[in-house]
């Protein structure tokens, strides 16, 4: 076998080892969202993903490093989706109206469902805390750019701290989605309050220069320090 044909059998190896770890990622996402952390298992995800149960092991060692991978893969694939529409927000507002379309979304996708079966897998598989945590991350990561953008302009530049705020939201979306599965209208409502909270802000970034002046003043007096 010549050097060129070794080198194309090798590439195909890499495509169709690559091809198989992402039906096992898939089949593991679809497992936990359709059957539920305590029916997730070698076999139900290869059943899923169409394979040998065998390739699991093969492939990732154990279910458990299947199911943080698996859970790194689909935060990235939901980030991705949404990284340029975010990238597009230009005010506070619309940031929290965004992520209320993300979160209808991603209800209808089951992505919901899936977040409430990754945490709570967390309880009990040590990988998957960190897994989670890392998905999370990458949402952070998004809003708290938007956040460093849209703030700077504003009076609160210098009183927020984007970080902890986006860990906030992001915090309150994820209480939210996981609310709603018992309280429905409650879920709404909260959601309603954060874009109302949203437009309050809104209003006071609208205030005249003497205005904003003031409410610089007042905000430095009583911020703690």
């Amino acid at each position: 076998m010549t050097a060129q044909a070794k080198t194309a059998q090798a590439k195909t190896a890499q495509t169709k080892t690559m091809e198989t770890k992402t039906k096992l990622l898939e089949g593991a996402l679809r497992t936990l969202t359709e059957q539920g952390i305590a029916k997730t298992s070698a076999r139900t995800v290869a059943a899923a993903a169409g394979v040998n149960q065998a390739l699991v092991f093969y492939h990732f060692g154990t279910v458990d490093e299947l199911l943080a991978a698996a859970c790194r893969y689909g935060a990235e694939q939901a980030v991705s989706r949404y990284r340029a529409r975010l990238a597009a927000v230009t005010s506070l507002t619309e940031l929290l109206a965004v992520g209320r379309e993300i979160h209808e979304q991603e209800r209808a996708d089951g992505q919901v469902a899936l977040l409430g079966q990754l945490l709570a897998g967390a309880q009990t598989h040590a990988s998957l805390g960190p897994a989670a945590a890392a998905g999370l991350d990458l949402w952070i990561t998004e809003i708290e750019r938007v956040l460093t953008r849209v703030l700077t302009a504003t009076p609160f530049a210098e009183f927020t701290d984007p970080a902890g705020l986006a860990r906030a939201v992001a915090a309150s979306f994820v209480g939210i989605e996981l609310y709603e599965g018992v309280d429905e209208r409650g879920a709404q409502a909260a959601l309603d309050a954060l874009e109302q909270l949203g437009a309050l802000v809104a209003a006071l970034d609208e205030l005249g220069p003497m205005a904003q002046r003031a409410l610089r003043h007042h905000l430095r007096r009583t911020s703690p320090r």
